[in-house]
């Protein structure tokens, strides 16, 4: 089954609908010159209110590590997704202060950005067409991939379906693709969530 995880909640609202819709990650984004920045307190005060069984994700570009790692002791979030320029230096820093799982982030553009990408020593890769550009890459250059990574760029409820199809991914990541006017849309969300569950019960 294919995961689903709506990523850059920032209003109560959000995981009111989170909550209906039952993804099994949400995201908070910690990367300041975001739109859908939160601030770890705000984080804290949304994350109370996400059900347990909903797992929530920091998403964190060049951060400290020890601001990472209060953040997955206090219960803020339950996985850190790097999104930056972390090396495996990074990763190895961040390990050694938690066992909490790791998503490393990597853009494709070509077939030789994933031989560097199947390196990482992250739990979970995360593929991307950029740093939360809203675009779809070329999906044929990671068909082969059999390590879990999350599919992210461009997605939304017409083209899930497909997404699930052709490539099976361990789960999809959504922000933009759910919004109207920059701000998550309860009706695009649910679309998203229907259209994936769909898929995966033919």
């Amino acid at each position: 089954m294919t995961k689903i995880k709506l990523c850059g909640l920032s209003r109560p609202c959000d995981i009111g609908a989170a909550n209906e819709l039952k993804p099994d990650y949400i995201g908070f984004v910690f990367a300041p010159k975001s739109k859908r920045y939160v601030t770890p307190e705000k984080a804290m005060e949304l994350k109370q209110m996400l059900l347990p069984e909903i797992q929530s994700v920091g998403v964190f570009v060049n951060e400290k590590p020890e601001t990472v790692v209060k953040l997955l002791q206090d219960g803020t979030i339950d996985i850190a997704q790097l999104h930056g320029a972390e090396d495996e230096e990074y990763i190895i820093q961040l390990r050694q202060l938690t066992d909490k799982p790791i998503i490393k982030a990597f853009r494709i553009e070509t077939a030789s950005d994933i031989e560097k990408t199947l390196q990482s020593t992250a739990d979970y890769l995360l593929l991307d067409s950029g740093a939360g550009t809203g675009t779809v890459f070329d999906w044929k250059l990671i068909q082969n991939i059999k390590r879990p990574y999350f599919l992210a760029g461009g997605l939304d409820a017409d083209n899930a379906a497909e997404a699930v199809n052709t490539l099976r991914p361990y789960a999809l990541d959504v922000s933009s693709g759910i919004e109207t006017s920059g701000l998550k849309d309860k009706s695009k969300m649910a679309a998203f969530v229907s259209a994936v569950r769909k898929e995966e019960e033919k």
